[in-house]
């Protein structure tokens, strides 16, 4: 079993554990670092040289890789309108029968549109691919980025900065997908052709619009007619092929069949042509024949003898065409049947079916119409599965291939490349197997495949191996493989962002380990889904407020404290109400337990006061009442005079801000928000107390209008700030409303009582 890791998103991602898959955060360590790759270097003669893109066409199916180099018919105007839309940034899906001719339209443009876009063409293959596997691709062939898969939530500004050409073959995803590839990138301008069975109706508003693909005129199909016989149409043939033309509608690849027909008829001619050679040099020419005839008038004669292919078999040539193939192209038709309809590449042959030269094998079938290639192998072109299948019986070396596949996509020098190439083959051996009823092959190609799978990025593939596996397991009712096929589910569903689905699966892996006492496995799909349950919580609440302030502010506040008195109110501006609130308390604390700054306060001497109240009581504290009251009542005031000044300001605007330091010992100076210069303190019956100010200025910003009055009313006085002072704070309040009482954290004395009686 083929094991590594690989980054999906957010995740790391380590496949092919021994109890399955294991999914945790990628470390930073282990990211990849994602590189934009340059035009210039994507670019090699006008196209990609990177990505999974289909490989060369073979045969002449493609109308320019055939014998000969033919080159596109009657499609010029096609080809110019095409670009012309490219070029104005337009993204054109191009609608047509199978058969049309739409691939070989998309080659033709992506040979002349290398100089429209900044990062050239891309082209890429869109044959059972999602559109996750789409936007992969897209994703590989314009980054430098190995074993890392963006998740949807990352693509979108990785492609936004691609500039590109995307020319993509058989698209099958369709409605919502079709257009989410799309929007993911806004900047590259797509080109599309629509796989079987897809391609409804575009819905309103989309990027995408119609370019209908119909047949080639007449005479083009009959001009390719002859190129690809190798000779010209005599009249019947014409005939016949105007009437194929008819019917058909112009259909290239009708005509292609039809051109083999015309080949396998001639060969019939060289065989009697041949065989009347060696009956005349046996038994010599007859007497009454000319000597000197014309070998052309003869190979005519002989052409015209036999019968041209009737209207039905040339409108379904299958049969016909596999009767004239030679022994190993049939056994590789046989194969590709057996694997509904998917080819191996020519190294698989020899092993599979014992064809040592299986290039030549598939290029017959690509020049008979019966096969195509895309996507770096071939498969079998449409209605030759259908016409097929119920005539030829497949191989018994058939049984061999899940065995065969289970050895390859675990060896060591086979390429995660390779595997990728082979996905669409692999898939069609498992079906074959299942429907034959081979279980324990179909399980072991499934547990061989999937993490193989997984590394290539071809998640696409990826499921359908795990569905099958899982299928399977069930019917079969043997539990432990059925476990395991759910845990690897889960990883899928968890790393292409299906979060839902991806815990149905795990719980459904982990009930069933648990009930075979598979300890191990179960503890492996149980961290999944811690996992999944880590990432389903939202993301942590935002921490209180109040853990915010972690700040050294209570140490800068006390600095500021010991400041003059001439500390200006806009410097405690930018605090918030409830920082400030906290910040008091905070000092508050500090000076309760004796770790508080000393904030003695000094007189004019010099030497500390002892506190003294303005109305001649001593608190007890040292300190004097302005510094200890604040000229408020609140006990926090002396301890942080900008902070209680700045708050009691925002709440009435008639408090007082005390300083720190004073001017005689029986008055304490202050700064005050109001045009009284001096501080009221209550007495001990509550009447206010008029204590004259000292000759310290007031507060920057604020000036008095009007002469100091002889005590301080309930109304504040109007003040009038001067042209060059700040404005005021928002949070003042108007002259009217009577002042509130200052507010300190964490205890308010009320404004009514008495601080000391």
């Amino acid at each position: 079993m083929r094991a590594g890791t690989l980054v999906s998103g957010r995740h790391l991602v380590t496949v092919g554990g021994p109890d399955g898959s294991d999914v945790q955060p990628c470390p930073p360590e282990q990211r990849p670092a994602v590189q934009l790759l340059a035009g210039d270097t994507q670019r090699q003669g006008g196209r990609t040289a990177l990505g999974p893109g289909p490989s060369p066409a073979v045969g002449p199916l493609a109308l320019g890789a055939g014998p000969g180099d033919l080159p596109l018919l009657d499609r010029e105007a096609e080809v110019a309108q095409l670009l012309g839309k490219l070029a104005e940034g337009r993204s054109v899906r191009l609608v047509g029968e199978q058969g049309s001719g739409c691939s070989a339209l998309l080659s033709a443009v992506v040979e002349s549109a290398g100089d429209i876009a900044p990062h050239g063409v891309v082209q890429l293959c869109g044959h059972r691919r999602t559109a996750g596997d789409l936007l992969q691709d897209l994703f590989a062939a314009t980054h430098r980025a190995p074993g890392f898969r963006p998740d949807r939530e990352q693509l979108p500004s990785l492609l936004a900065q691609v500039g590109a050409v995307v020319v993509i073959d058989e698209v099958q995803p369709d409605g919502a997908e079709l257009e989410e590839l799309l929007a993911t990138a806004p900047e590259c301008a797509f080109l599309i052709s629509v796989a079987a069975g897809s391609g409804g109706v575009l819905p309103v508003g989309s990027r995408l619009e119609d370019h209908r693909v119909g047949g080639l005129s007449r005479t083009a199909c009959l001009a390719l007619t002859a190129r690809l016989a190798g000779r010209p149409l005599d009249d019947a043939e014409r005939a016949w092929a105007v009437d194929l033309w008819f019917e058909s509608e112009g259909l290239p690849l009708r005509f292609v069949q039809a051109a083999a027909l015309l080949r396998q008829r001639d060969i019939e001619v060289d065989a009697l042509i041949a065989a009347e050679e060696d009956q005349h040099s046996v038994f010599g020419r007859p007497e009454d024949g000319p000597a000197d005839a014309d070998p052309a008038v003869r190979e005519g004669e002989l052409r015209a003898a036999l019968p041209l292919p009737s209207l039905a078999e040339s409108a379904a040539p299958a049969s016909r065409l596999a009767e004239g193939l030679s022994e190993p192209a049939q056994a590789v038709l046989r194969l590709s049947l057996a694997l509904g309809g998917e080819s191996p590449t020519a190294p698989h042959l020899p092993a599979l079916i014992e064809v040592d030269h299986g290039e030549s094998a598939l290029r017959e079938l690509a020049d008979r119409g019966l096969a195509e290639s895309i996507g770096g192998h071939h498969r079998l072109t449409v209605g030759v599965l259908e016409a097929l299948a119920p005539q030829w019986p497949p191989l018994d070396s058939v049984h061999g291939a899940a065995r065969h596949f289970s050895w390859w996509v675990g060896h060591g020098s086979v390429t995660t490349a390779q595997i990728a190439a082979e996905a669409e083959v692999v898939v069609g051996a498992l079906e074959a197997d299942r429907a034959a009823g081979r279980t324990e092959a179909v399980l072991r190609l499934a547990r061989a495949a999937a993490p193989a799978l997984a590394l290539t990025l071809r998640w696409g593939a990826w499921r359908q191996v795990l569905e099958l596996g899982l299928a399977v397991a069930r019917q079969a009712g043997q539990r432990r493989e059925e476990a395991w096929f759910q845990h690897e589910s889960g990883v899928h569903w968890l790393c292409v962002g299906e979060p839902e689905r991806a815990q149905i699966a795990l719980q459904a892996a982990w009930a069933l380990r648990t009930e075979l006492a598979d300890v191990r496995g179960a503890a492996a799909t149980r961290r999944l889904l811690t996992l999944l349950q880590d990432e389903a919580r939202p993301p942590a609440a935002l921490e209180a407020e109040t853990q915010l302030i972690r700040r050294p502010v209570i140490r800068v506040l006390a600095q500021r404290s010991l400041r003059s008195a001439r500390v200006p109110v806009s410097a405690v501006r930018g605090w918030s109400r409830k920082s400030l609130l906290l910040a008091s308390g905070g000092l508050l604390a500090l000076g309760v337990l004796g770790t508080a700054v000393g904030l003695s306060v000094a007189g004019p001497d010099g030497s500390g006061t002892s506190g003294v109240r303005p109305n001649g009581s001593s608190d007890g504290t040292g300190l004097t009442g302005g510094a200890g009251l604040g000229g408020s009542g609140s006990p926090s005031g002396g301890l942080s005079s900008a902070t209680s000044a700045a708050t009691s300001a925002g709440a009435s605007g008639s408090a007082s801000v005390s300083a720190s330091a004073s001017a005689s010992p029986s008055a304490s100076g202050s700064t005050t928000r109001g045009p009284a210069r001096h501080t009221s303190a209550p007495s001990s019956s509550g009447a206010p107390t008029d204590v004259p100010t000292t000759d310290n200025p007031p507060a920057p910003g604020r000036t008095s209008s009007a002469p100091a009055p002889t005590h301080t009313s309930a109304t504040p006085a109007p003040t009038s700030a001067s042209p060059a002072s700040t404005p005021p704070s928002p949070s003042t309040t108007p002259p009217s409303t009577p002042p509130a009482p200052t507010t300190s954290a964490p205890s308010t004395t009320p404004p009514s009582s008495s601080v000391s009686s």
